[in-house]
């Protein structure tokens, strides 16, 4: 039912309750520190929503919160991705606010994936939305204060997939009443300035959205959340007294992403505003247009194609001989050769000459002694060792002709030997044909008697003998 008997506060008049509003409840969401949501449906229209309802114990805060959408509502919710507020009322003690019916928080979201990291296109569409919401909430001076996954609700996940709108304004203020040293957001996404006692205002909120895309990427919380302490360690000792986001984890999403760094960064007044963020290419897009390509490239070529104004002042000098070049052409020379190693020392040498091209300096004379030193001694070594090579080449040359004339001796010796031994075996089958004749078993009587005598007198001889013996 709606609110009797009780009289709104000032700030609140433009918000009065309404007097017939039916609403039943189907069930719970969720609980939180201040109260219950509960999805319900108004009786009087058949929509769906959802209603906050405050403890009794906190009914202040519920009234906190009326008096921040009593501002708030002076926006557009669509355009500034806020939740939109419909109606309020008060029930038996309980502040019950009535919103636009939502799918569920990021926080819930990544329960259920099972905190696996969104994808860069998908960070991208989240991280939009909530800049503008920032960039609202900064054009009425208000500063949420309690930015966090739960805090964030996605609109439609299956009709609009990560369109997200801001919810939960309880602690919702005018930055201008923000004291220093005031307890406020979770933890694991507290400010630097806020755990440190530091003069505060609406950028503590560009932090807690910096901290939550750094979440998303990866999926766990990129620093300890034990304590105050901890937190402010792990800041200093990962990323020094600049924090940047330069985590390991997370420098594929934000390399090259200066303005992203900036989201986290430890000072306040460096920090990055919402206006600038969106202006960031990771959110417009835009790439170089072809033509500023185009004319940054003919600029490029005409300096380097063109001398230098300076030169055009110079006095002419009499003709240089055929042989000899102008300073210009030296110069441009030198340009073609600028893209090699070899070209840039040639340069460096023309430099050096320039200064002094008569008169070398004491160094240079220096330096071109021990390079001719180096040189000579580079020369004998290389003629020592040339010459203890060529020994040992020639020392291995004639090892291996001893080597292949000891292997033809050999050879040959073996050729004479089996020579030596077919003629014997040729003699002896002449032989043993003849012994098989009258005239074979007379020379076999013969040869006997010479072997009992084998050392005959040559006297005694006949010549038809010897001829047959040899």
């Amino acid at each position: 039912t709606s609110a009797t008997g009780w009289a709104p506060p000032l700030e609140v008049n433009s918000l009065l309750p309404s007097d017939c509003a039916l609403y039943l409840v189907e069930k719970f969401l969720g609980e939180g520190t201040f109260g219950k949501v509960a999805k319900c449906r108004d009786l009087t229209t058949n929509q769906e929503v959802a209603i906050k309802i405050t403890k009794p114990s906190h009914r202040d805060s519920g009234l906190f919160e009326l008096n921040a959408l009593a501002e708030i509502t002076k926006l557009d919710a669509d355009k500034y991705c806020l939740i939109k507020f419909l109606d309020w009322f008060e029930y038996r003690s309980h502040i019950c606010i009535v919103y636009e019916m939502l799918d569920q928080s990021l926080h819930d979201f990544m329960n259920i994936r099972e905190h696996r990291p969104l994808l860069i296109h998908e960070i991208r569409t989240i991280a939009r939305e909530l800049l503008i919401s920032l960039k609202g909430l900064k054009e009425i001076n208000m500063a949420h204060r309690d930015i966090k996954p739960d805090n964030i609700m996605l609109v439609n996940q299956a009709s609009e997939p990560f369109r997200v709108k801001l919810i939960d304004f309880g602690l919702a203020i005018n930055p201008t009443d923000m004291e220093t040293g005031t307890f406020m957001q979770n933890l694991r996404y507290r400010a630097p300035e806020v755990i440190l006692g530091l003069p505060l205002d609406e950028r503590v909120d560009m932090w807690t959205v910096g901290y939550t895309l750094a979440w998303l990427y990866t999926g766990f919380h990129i620093h300890s959340v034990d304590s105050e302490y901890t937190v402010i360690r792990s800041l200093t000792m990962r990323q020094g007294i600049r924090c940047c986001l330069s985590y390991d984890d997370l420098k594929n999403f934000y390399q090259d992403k200066t303005k992203m760094r900036e989201m986290l960064e430890i000072d306040p007044n460096k920090r990055i505003t919402p206006e600038e963020a969106l202006k960031h290419s990771f959110f417009t897009m835009e790439q170089p247009s072809a033509d500023s390509e185009k004319s940054n490239s003919q600029e490029s070529t005409s300096k380097k194609g063109h001398p230098q104004p300076e030169k055009t002042t110079v006095p002419q000098e009499p003709a240089a001989a055929p042989q000899e070049k102008s300073r210009s052409e030296i110069k441009d020379d030198e340009g073609e050769k600028s893209n090699t190693q070899a070209g840039s020392r040639k340069r460096k040498r023309s430099v050096e000459q320039s200064q002094d091209p008569e008169q070398p300096s004491l160094t240079e004379k220096a330096v071109k002694k021990s390079r001719i030193e180096i040189k000579e001694d580079i020369i004998q070594q290389e003629a020592a060792k040339s010459t203890t090579q060529s020994g040992s080449r020639k020392r291995k040359r004639g090892v291996e002709q001893n080597q292949d004339h000891d292997h033809c001796l050999q050879r040959e010796s073996a050729v004479k030997k089996s020579r030596i031994e077919s003629k014997e075996d040729v003699l002896q089958q002449q032989e043993a044909a003849k012994s098989n004749s009258p005239a074979g078993s007379r020379k076999r009587k013969r040869s006997v008697e010479q072997s009992q005598d084998p050392e005959p007198s040559p006297q005694t001889e006949s010549p038809s003998k010897k001829r047959k013996t040899w």
